[in-house]
């Protein structure tokens, strides 16, 4: 077959970048391009901040980067959350001491045809998620996936298999369309389009409530279960507007893989029917409350397939390798909170009473604490939930957060604290961190993270450096907050 232009030519098979199991999935995802007349494939890639990036590419050439995957600018690697470059991508090493990021490289992206999907709201169009690459064959260290993939393996290392469910709140409102705009009137960009909340109070778990957004609701259950993500439930929340999807456990690297989709998917279905979807913590509009995103995940045992979280001591509701898991998370509470809530605005859900946490504890079946266990002994669904973590969420940096910490308890036999009390927010324990800059500030004095064992040096130095960007750019912002309190007084 001629040589498409795109990639490296034989670079998958150079680097042996497929398992036989991929491979397979590419022959079966190309046929399926054709059996449905498909003609778009959009070859996703997911960057630090957990948005995907994606090229849309035709069908022929998806089938040319199964064999030599395609280019894609590396310039993105120094980009924060609104693209203000914050390394300096022209010195040596790119300013992040990875020679090969010098001078906003390209990198090659590699499609993990595990992931291929049909996509049910766009026109014969496919999806499919990608790895980064250098044009060394090395993995780019910086990809999310990767790191998260090396903490599922480093689980199989000590015999355990990673599972995990997703319970997500979000957020979707009415966009009011403005009028006619002349730009000579406005300048360039545009103002974005004003939006309201569907209803406004308490409305939680109404059948009426959520009934009245079946439009929605019956349109994301219909396409959420035709690209294969395992749907448990979808429920109205506190407030208006705010909705909470529920997930089946997927082994591994899964259900991050499910997340990026089923946010992607969310949002495109919201804009096709006038509506928009955001997976901020905590926007400010009337009667909004925050949303979270609670992980529950265990171990299973690789040889038998049995929860190594169920416990067969009546006085202990998880077995030991559970309480040296909820060791780890708690002993790691503190700096993993970068991963789990990675945006300013996340630490504004951290309150007291408010049914997410504000320190690190633990107990059975208490929803104002971090670590809340679900099961008891002899229970074969005895798991965790972590309740630490925001929507907005790179799913690969909180999954292997929580691998990486509960192994690390794992490994150094950790014994966790007594479990909370009734009332988890009067405890004598450590308090989460009340800001980015505080949660930072944590993971740098945390040598866990930066060991071979957590993320390395190197990314945590990165994704430092692209907080403490984003923390300046807020901090030397003048608020409304600060205009309310001193424009008047002083």
């Amino acid at each position: 077959m001629p040589d498409r232009g795109v990639g490296k030519r034989g670079f998958v098979a150079e680097h042996n970048l497929l398992t036989p199991q991929q491979r397979e999935a590419g022959e079966r995802s190309v046929a399926l391009l054709e059996e449905r007349d498909l003609r778009t494939v959009r070859m996703v890639w997911v960057d630090q901040h957990g948005a995907p990036r994606c090229k849309f590419m035709s069908v022929a050439d998806y089938a040319a980067s199964l064999r030599s995957g395609i280019d894609f600018s590396g310039a993105v690697l120094n980009l924060d959350t609104t693209n203000h470059v914050f390394a300096l991508a022209f010195a040596e090493g790119g300013g992040l001491d990875i020679p090969e990021l010098a001078g906003f490289p390209d990198m090659i992206l590699v499609p993990d045809p595990d992931t291929f999907r049909v996509l049910p709201w766009a026109d014969r169009a496919a999806w499919v998620l990608t790895d980064a690459y250098f044009d060394t064959g090395a993995p780019v260290p910086i990809d999310t996936r990767h790191l998260l993939r090396r903490q599922v393996q480093a689980a199989a290392d000590l015999g355990s298999d990673y599972l995990s469910g997703l319970e997500v709140e979000f957020y979707v409102v009415r966009r009011d369309a403005p009028g006619r705009i002349e730009l000579s009137e406005i300048g360039w960009p545009p103002p974005p389009p004003r939006v309201s909340g569907f209803q406004q109070g308490y409305q939680y778990l109404s059948e009426v409530r959520l009934a009245g957004l079946s439009s929605l609701v019956d349109r994301m259950r219909d396409c959420l279960l035709e690209v294969g993500l395992p749907l448990r439930s979808i429920e109205d929340e506190w407030g208006p507007g705010q909705l909470e999807v529920t997930f089946d456990p997927l082994p591994g690297m899964e259900s991050a893989d499910a997340m990026v989709l089923f946010r992607s998917a969310t949002k495109q279905i919201c804009e096709q029917l006038g509506l928009h979807a955001t997976f901020m913590c905590r926007p400010n509009l009337p009667n909004f409350f925050s949303s979270g995103w609670h992980l529950h995940e265990s171990l299973t045992d690789r040889g038998t397939g049995g929860n190594r979280f169920v416990s067969s001591d009546p006085d202990h509701v998880l077995s030991e390798t559970g309480r040296r898991f909820v060791a780890g998370l708690l002993e790691h509470a503190r700096s993993m909170t970068v991963f789990t809530t990675p945006t300013i605005n996340g630490y504004k859900r951290f309150k007291p009473y408010s049914f997410a946490p504000d320190r690190a504890t633990w107990a059975a079946d208490n929803r104002g604490t971090m670590v809340r266990v679900q099961g008891g002994p002899g229970d074969e669904g005895t798991h965790v939930e972590n309740r630490l973590g925001e929507p907005a969420a790179n799913p690969y940096l909180y999954l292997a957060a929580n691998i990486a910490a509960g192994l690390d308890g794992i490994r150094r036999e950790l014994v966790p604290p007594e479990p909370a009390g009734a009332d988890p927010y009067t405890a004598d324990a450590p308090r989460l961190p009340t800001s980015l800059w505080e949660a930072v500030d944590a993971l740098e004095a945390d040598p866990y993270f930066a060991s071979s064992d957590g993320f390395g040096r190197g990314f945590v130095e990165y994704l430092a450096l692209m907080k403490h960007s984003e923390i300046g750019r807020f901090l030397g912002e003048v608020t409304d907050w600060e205009m309310r309190e001193y424009f008047e007084f002083y």
